[in-house]
């Protein structure tokens, strides 16, 4: 896994960045579309990780939210693409730079992207089973995790709650 995600020589942090921003945005966002029917307001009136993790979204004023898991959910996926798409944010042109504060918005699009994650593991993970989605799921994870940990995206507390789940993974030849 190290391999996949270590930045090659000569490739710029913030484009190496970029690049796999939006691969796991892409990966995640139809593991998202493909659960849909399974975490519904019905299923998940909140949006739920490991333990009593309840994920509260903070509008553009800031004020929290509590909403159901798809309502969050929906919430990070129209964020992410809303930056994705923002060419002040992640320039599609080369030799523009990237904005200050780059990093900052990357860690905070890959808390997202770990609690999508954290609550299917949590919430669904029967689901995922049933579909044959697991290795995707169990291979996505690992991946994610181990970027993440490699480029300093994630603090040490937010996986800390599937910290068994990440050496189970890595012990069974996912990583």
């Amino acid at each position: 896994m190290g391999t996949l995600t270590a930045r090659p020589p000569g490739v710029d942090q913030a484009e190496w960045l970029a690049t796999n921003t939006v691969a796991f945005f892409k990966h995640i966002n139809l593991l998202t579309s493909a659960m849909s029917e399974f975490c519904t307001p019905s299923t998940c009136p909140v949006a739920s990780g490991p333990g009593n993790t309840v994920y509260v979204w903070t509008d553009e004023q800031g004020k929290k939210l509590k909403c159901s898991a798809p309502l969050y959910f929906d919430y990070a996926m129209s964020y992410i693409q809303d930056l994705l798409t923002d060419e002040e944010v992640f320039p599609t042109k080369s030799g523009t730079p990237f904005p200050p504060g780059f990093v900052f918005l990357v860690q905070k699009v890959f808390l997202l992207l770990f609690r999508t994650l954290a609550h299917f593991y949590w919430s669904h993970y029967r689901e995922t089973l049933a579909l044959g989605l697991h290795p995707h799921l169990n291979t996505l994870f690992t991946h994610l995790t181990h970027f993440c940990r490699q480029h300093a995206l994630l603090e040490s507390e937010d996986i800390e709650p599937l910290q068994d789940l990440v050496r189970a993974l890595q012990q069974h030849s996912y990583s």
